[in-house]
């Protein structure tokens, strides 16, 4: 990983830059050996051509990879004679063949299965993954760890596919909306429009705004559409490079009613169960914490965890360093189970119950929230069409009043 600092050297003189490290713990070993004491060190991404062609694994891949491989290793099988299985069994998928086959190289080199999947240029690996089986092939659980990581990978795509099934059909609805009311604007109010012009009479407000918006739109639809797309890329190049506005727009996610809280439970329920599996597999609790802080994909949680990373890796509790950090709040039930999972020794147990109770809260408030989200929809639909009906047909029926 790429680490960004800003720090003083020996003299006193503020410099920044970049450092190579496997986790913070070795680049700011790294930076003091160099006599650079930091006040800032963060994670950022390497840009390169080798970078920007890898492809993020799928989660249904890694999720098949981790089993089948812990399944030929609880066999009695070599890592090397595991690998050279796999290959043989996946013949037709060119990409992950690939990917196995480097990996097999370096290992028949006499690399470690952590260096192989950390060198190869095929996929990017999640680093709580590539760092828990370093842990592992440390403390020859390696089998024990690649289970526990193919079900989390498991239930995560499938939360996903849930995800995805569910927004299916409101998004269809809302594309439908969308298309009607443009076809109306565009091509039916125009028409509309020449009649009114011909009886020179006074057309009601709601009519007026009709026919304004739809000369707008006629008049000015590429450069509208040109606006959003920029708009639309302007933001994922600011969220993706730029930590701060990332930071700032997921803070601003976390405090919007309901969102923030599926938001907070989905990242505190993977949080949870990494480290209560890191833990039951016998990793020490403070790299526990190290490792398991990797999974947050909400820079703002990721940041508040990262600190109080930093003072449990002194001998301070997560609970208290959680406290003492200032950033985002957190639930109040994650907080006191950790609290008290600290003080009994049962960190692991209670945190794999709250993973799952988070896991049920979520899946019960998404089902709810998508059973309204459909009859909203055709609500949406009705008054839009409804809308503009109504202000093409009332200056008919006064003309028509008119005439009588």
């Amino acid at each position: 990983m790429l680490f960004k600092y800003k720090g003083f050297d020996k003299t006193g003189k503020k410099v920044k830059g970049t450092v190579t490290a496997s986790s913070v713990e070795e680049a700011g070993q790294k930076l003091r050996v160099q006599d650079i004491y930091h006040e800032g060190l963060s994670p950022t991404k390497e840009f390169s051509l080798e970078a920007f062609a890898k492809r993020q694994m799928p989660g249904e891949l890694l999720s098949t990879f981790s089993k089948e491989l812990s399944a030929y290793l609880n066999s009695g099988m070599t890592i090397l004679t595991a690998i050279r299985l796999l290959e043989n069994q996946h013949e037709g998928e060119k990409r992950y063949v690939s990917f196995l086959n480097s990996i097999k190289t370096m290992i028949d080199e006499g690399k470690s299965l952590y260096n192989a999947l950390n060198a190869q240029k095929v996929y990017a690996l999640p680093d709580f993954f590539l760092q828990s089986l370093n842990v592992a092939g440390q403390s020859g659980k390696m089998v024990e760890v690649l289970t526990n990581m193919g079900t989390f990978f498991s239930a995560q795509s499938k939360v996903k596919k849930q995800v995805k099934g569910a927004m299916t059909y409101p998004a269809i609805i809302f594309t439908i909306a969308i298309g009607m009311t443009s076809f109306l604007i565009a091509f039916v109010v125009p028409k509309i429009t020449d009649i009114f012009d011909d009886t020179g009479q006074e057309l009601p407000p709601i009519t007026q705004f009709v026919l304004g918006l739809s000369d707008f739109l006629t008049a000015h639809y590429i450069a509208i559409i040109v606006t959003i797309l920029l708009l639309i890329l302007f933001f994922k190049l600011a969220y993706a490079k730029l930590g701060a506005f990332h930071t700032l727009v997921d803070t601003l996610l976390l405090k919007i009613p309901v969102l923030g809280i599926l938001i907070q439970n989905h990242e505190l329920g993977r949080f949870s169960y990494i480290l209560s599996l890191m833990l039951e597999s016998g990793v020490a609790y403070a790299q526990a914490v190290q490792l398991a802080k990797t999974t947050f994909s909400n820079h703002a949680l990721l940041t508040l965890f990262e600190n109080a990373s930093v003072k449990v890796m002194e001998g301070n509790k997560l609970s208290n360093a959680l406290q003492l950090s200032k950033g985002v709040k957190l639930k109040r039930n994650f907080m006191q189970s950790l609290a008290l999972g600290e003080e009994s020794s049962e960190v692991a147990q209670i945190l794999n119950n709250m993973s799952q109770l988070y896991a049920e809260e979520n899946e019960d408030k998404l089902k709810f929230l998508l059973s309204l989200l459909e009859p909203f929809m055709m609500l949406f639909i009705g008054v839009v069409v409804g809308v503009i009906v109504s202000a093409m047909l009332l200056p008919i029926f006064t003309m028509t009043q008119g005439l009588q």
